[in-house]
């Protein structure tokens, strides 16, 4: 019974140009991954600064996985609430200006953990339509009630604020969309948060690290809660929630994926530290990463391909959702790798390349990438 179903599920996600079947990564190198026995250009990674793939971050991570061990062993609320994590909460917290920092094993896990813990029924959320997964699996588990507004429309939120005038309200939103790669207004957005005195929620997971002085991001003036990942330009692993006072108090005692699951190990903690170190004397390859970002989108612009994207995530317009695969295979024929992001993350029709930029990337790079794009869709007819 379940079998038949799932096979024939699958077969109509085939038809449908929507079947995920991800690649076999033999090894990563700098700006390249290797596939099979082909090592092509990758423009699917958040590896924003390069530092995922960085020696000396490489050194500090094994060295402190060899003094510290491989695991906590033991969930934060048992015997996994090691000094060192508490340290490295500490000096986040600093580093980005909030008062508290609680760490969670995945992004997915702290916006699941913080949303479905906050908030319960009676409670209003509104969110940006196009917000994360994670924040919306987060929302429907906290049993509020949640009002979407069109992405990154403030008259909207204003909208639905008004409405809403009067009782308790909670925003969340992007500060860097992982889709759309727009970026927030947070002046428009601090304003709005002045007039209608709601909770801000605002995930900066895209941001942190890639942007802002020394890596801080672009939205702490308009933030009480930030999100942040690991797993992107900071190039390790896991996540991190800034918070106000008492907030990771609450977290701590209430959030069921924080304290059912096995916390990072202490060679994370310490490593995380390590890093922040790093990243904040790296105004160099946040500089390169802006510039390099800049080229790709004018030259896309110029040949007359329809692109979004503020800064180092671009979203290129393709349509259909077999066309974006089909040409994704054409690129990766010329040792070119790019992520066609097709429905359910973005509306159906409307499939992207969700190209993510680079410090490591260079000009060549992008002139290479546009006359293998150009080429692709010319030979199909379609440029």
């Amino acid at each position: 019974m379940f079998a038949e179903r799932f096979k024939k599920k699958l077969m109509l996600q085939r038809q449908a140009g929507l079947y995920r079947e991800p690649p076999e990564i033999k090894a990563r190198e700098g700006k390249y991954i290797v596939i099979g026995n082909k090592k092509v250009l990758n423009f699917a990674s958040n590896d924003y600064l390069g530092l995922g793939v960085s020696k000396e971050i490489k050194e500090k991570v094994a060295e402190n996985f060899n003094k510290y061990g491989s695991s906590s062993s033991s969930s934060r609320l048992v015997s996994g609430n090691y000094s060192i994590i508490l340290r490295a909460e500490e000096e986040y917290a600093e580093h980005f200006n909030y008062d508290e920092a609680l760490f969670f094993p995945s992004g997915y896990q702290s916006n699941l953990g913080v949303l479905s813990t906050l908030f319960e029924k009676g409670d209003t959320i509104i969110f940006d339509k196009h917000i994360h997964a994670s924040s919306v699996k987060g929302m429907t588990l906290s049993k509020a009630a949640y009002y979407g507004y069109n992405h990154n429309s403030l008259p909207h939120l204003c909208k639905r604020l008004e409405g809403k005038k009067g009782k308790p309200a909670a925003v969340l939103t992007e500060s860097l969309f992982s889709m759309d790669g727009d970026l927030l207004d947070v002046q428009a957005f601090k304003a709005l948060k002045k007039r209608f005195g709601f909770l801000s929620i605002i995930d900066e997971a895209h941001a942190f690290g890639a942007m802002g002085e020394k890596g801080r991001g672009i939205a702490r003036d308009a933030a009480d809660i930030a999100v942040g990942t690991f797993g992107k330009a900071l190039g390790l692993f896991g996540a991190f929630v800034l918070l106000p006072a008492g907030f990771k108090e609450y977290l701590v005692n209430f959030s069921s994926p924080l304290i059912y699951t096995t916390t990072l190990p202490e060679a994370h903690a310490a490593s995380a530290i390590d890093i922040l170190k790093i990243v904040a004397q790296r105004e160099d390859l946040r500089e390169s990463l802006y510039k390099i970002s800049a080229v790709m989108k004018k030259g896309l612009m110029d040949e007359g391909f329809k692109v979004k994207g503020d800064a180092h995530i671009l979203a290129l317009e393709i349509g259909e959702e077999n066309r974006a695969a089909e040409t994704a295979r054409r690129l990766f024929e010329k040792n070119i790798f790019v992520f066609p992001a097709r429905y359910p993350t973005v509306p159906v029709n409307k499939a992207i390349f969700r190209i993510g930029m680079t410090a490591m990337h260079t000009k060549e790079d992008v002139k290479y990438f546009i006359d293998m794009l150009k080429m692709c869709l010319k030979n199909n007819n379609e440029y």
